[in-house]
């Protein structure tokens, strides 16, 4: 050849290019290979990941129970209109097509092409920049599913809202998703839609799970409600390209035990074309569900002790009812008004209703039960009757004489007493709930031994019930009252006034002291966590009742001579006597606590009703507060009469052995 021919010549710079070619040709092969047989494992992965898109499946979370095993939270199946936008892209490009409107211009032709008879006028679509294209097709797509939307709208016989800027956000961040067009279908839409003969394209019915609490505002303080949060919980996965929309707990039980409920999340991977449209999707790991969480808590009781809060007081009842059992330290109901309704959280509340719960004077969102604390009353005279009876040679039956009022030392205003002027022993005080004779002989106990009382209940302490939702009260510490202290101070910790305030929850404790031979007990709400399936074989989490917390101290004498004060209150026509119910005794202590302002004059009263029942054997604890009540007696004694009647056809219908642990 004649390439060869010349080589043969001794022509170095020919045999130089020669050279410089072969070696190039050489690079290239060993590239290819490098590519080709090397690395083509690293270039096939970096392709998948830029085909895939991870997301992350949410979890079915757990229900939570009551005592019985009625879910008081549960699951359940929401039906979603969806748009595969992916399905779409025909409509698209003929829409596009039929949007870009052409034009006809005359061009002017050589004589030879007009000879030949070519047609001057020429059909011509306009230039455009990238930012128009791009804009022209937005405008299309959304017109194309807006119109389906409108179709959608039309079967539903229900407007559907749907804006530009929505689409868009969607089609630029999450185009391998199906578009959310409406979700929580009702019955009559579900309908609709399937008995369509043709529904509209790229349209699907989904099924997802979500939180429902079936009793709508039912123990909604204690339940707590949940906001969207789709992060990624401790043992998850962490990095995902979409999440669907999921939830957290936030306060209550839902916060309290939001990783148990929650569940652990799952994965599928979606893969998509050039475009970032959807073209097949796998499950690499499905969710686990949430655990179920058992309270204590009695839905009946609860349901009763709340309709009873209602019935109080006209109009907006700001109160707290709790049912206790004394023997053990369950919560059988912890009511709170007002309330809310956890279901408004989902899928978002409101601006209007978030607006309602945050009324700065009803707080539809405190637990008035534990989360605010108050002034006691006459129902802390219980303390004060007990510190009295432990004197030395107390004599219960000694009489003193109540003018109406009490003058105390270091005081130049006497202390009204509302019960009627007379002599007054301690079982007669305390159905009448005269002042005089509880501040005399509380100041005789000595203020050291109605705090020291106080620390055994653990009066300004918290209970660890529900860390985010208690208050621990105000109790005034030993240090305090051995200096600068003086008898007015004293005065008003006897009547349950003053540097004082308390929870319904540690009123309930207290009663329950009282009721099952001076043990004080720590309260109880869950019972247990326990598998979705219970054939699982995944280990049950119990939540035991514990060891007392302390113990009042004080002798069998002072206890039954306080119960049965306790039962004359109601039976034998005192302060509680509304709070009567036949066949069944009920022991109890009424409290009116004065609300003062800084000038000392009274704005308002908090009313109080502790109680326990039956006297023979207790074993129910119902303890009833209301702000700005009437009275003890007359607003609180009635509401927890109520709750006993409930409970005692509950009793009737054989709920007593199921509903209590007692010894």
């Amino acid at each position: 050849m004649i390439v060869f021919d010349q080589l043969k010549k001794n022509d170095p710079y020919l045999r130089a290019l020669t050279l410089a070619v072969l070696l190039g040709i050489g690079i290239l092969v060993a590239g290819l290979w490098w590519v080709q047989i090397i690395s083509y494992r690293h270039y096939t992965e970096n392709q998948k990941s830029q085909s895939f898109r991870t997301v992350r499946i949410p979890a079915i979370r757990g229900k939570i129970l009551d005592r019985q095993g009625v879910a008081i939270a549960e699951n359940r199946p929401s039906y979603n209109v969806s748009l595969y936008l992916d399905e779409l892209r025909e409509e698209f490009r003929a829409e596009y097509a039929r949007s870009r409107q052409p034009q006809w211009v005359t061009n002017s032709l050589p004589f030879w092409k007009r000879w030949l008879g070519f047609n001057p006028v020429k059909k011509q679509y306009p230039k455009q920049t990238i930012p128009q294209r791009r804009a022209l097709e937005a405008q299309v797509r959304y017109r194309v599913a807006s119109n389906i939307v409108q179709q959608v709208s039309t079967i539903l016989q229900q407007p559907v809202p749907f804006t530009f800027g929505d689409f868009m956000k969607h089609y630029t961040n999450q185009l391998a998703l199906p578009l959310p067009v409406l979700v929580n279908l009702d019955q009559q839409q579900i309908a609709r839609l399937l008995e369509g003969s043709a529904n509209p394209p790229g349209i699907d019915l989904e099924i997802q799970p979500t939180r429902y609490y079936p009793g709508t505002n039912l123990a909604a303080h204690v339940l707590g409600y949940l906001v969207r949060d789709n992060r990624s919980l401790e043992g998850e996965v962490a990095d995902f390209n979409f999440r669907l929309p999921d939830y957290r707990g936030h306060v209550g039980i839902e916060g309290e035990f939001d990783a148990e409920l929650r569940g652990k999340a799952g994965v599928k991977s979606v893969l998509v074309n050039s475009l970032g449209y959807r073209q097949s999707e796998n499950v690499w790991m499905a969710a686990e569900p949430g655990k179920n969480v058992v309270l204590t808590i009695d839905a009946a009781i609860q349901q009763a002790a709340e309709g009873a809060l209602q019935s109080a007081m006209a109009g907006s009842v700001r109160g707290a009812a709790v049912v206790m059992d004394p023997h053990t330290g369950d919560v059988l109901a912890l009511a709170s008004s007002p309330s809310f309704d956890p279901n408004l959280f989902i899928p978002r509340i409101t601006t209007e209703e978030w607006r309602r719960l945050s009324d700065e004077k009803l707080k539809p969102q405190i637990n008035r039960a534990m989360q605010e604390k108050y002034a006691p009353g006459s129902i802390f005279k219980v303390v004060t009757g007990l510190a009295a009876l432990e004197i030395p040679g107390f004599d219960p039956e000694q009489k003193i004489y109540n003018p109406g009022f009490i003058r105390v030392p270091g005081r130049n205003k006497p202390i009204d007493d509302l019960a009627p002027a007379g002599d007054y022993d301690f079982h007669k005080a305390f159905i009448k709930s005269s002042n005089t004779y509880f501040i005399t002989n509380g100041m005789k106990a000595g203020i050291e031994s109605i705090i020291r009382l106080g620390q055994r209940l653990h009066l300004g302490e918290r209970t660890g019930l529900l860390s985010s939702q208690e208050t621990g009260g105000d109790l005034p510490k030993l240090a305090e009252v051995r200096r600068g202290w003086i008898a007015p101070d004293t005065a008003y910790i006897c009547i349950g006034q003053g540097r004082l305030s308390v929870t319904p929850l540690q009123m309930a404790v207290m009663i329950s002291s009282i009721a099952n031979g001076g043990k004080v007990l720590w309260p109880r709400l869950v019972q247990r966590i326990e598998p979705a399936d219970p054939n699982s074989g995944e280990t049950i989490i119990e939540f035991p009742t514990k060891p007392p917390r302390n113990n009042l101290g004080v002798s069998e004498r002072t206890l039954i001579t306080t119960r049965e004060a306790m039962l004359a209150d109601v039976e034998e026509g005192g302060t509680g006597k509304a709070a009567l119910v036949a066949g069944m005794k009920i022991g109890g202590k009424t409290g009116t606590a004065q609300i003062t302002n800084p000038r000392g004059q009274i704005v308002g009263h908090t009313t109080w009703f502790a109680s326990c029942a039956p006297f023979e054997n207790p074993r129910w604890v119902v303890v009833v507060m209301v702000e700005e009540g009437a009275s003890g007696g007359g607003t609180c004694a009635p509401v927890a009469a109520k709750i006993y009647r409930a409970i005692q056809k509950l009793e009737m219908e054989g709920r007593s052995a199921v509903a209590l642990n007692t010894p």
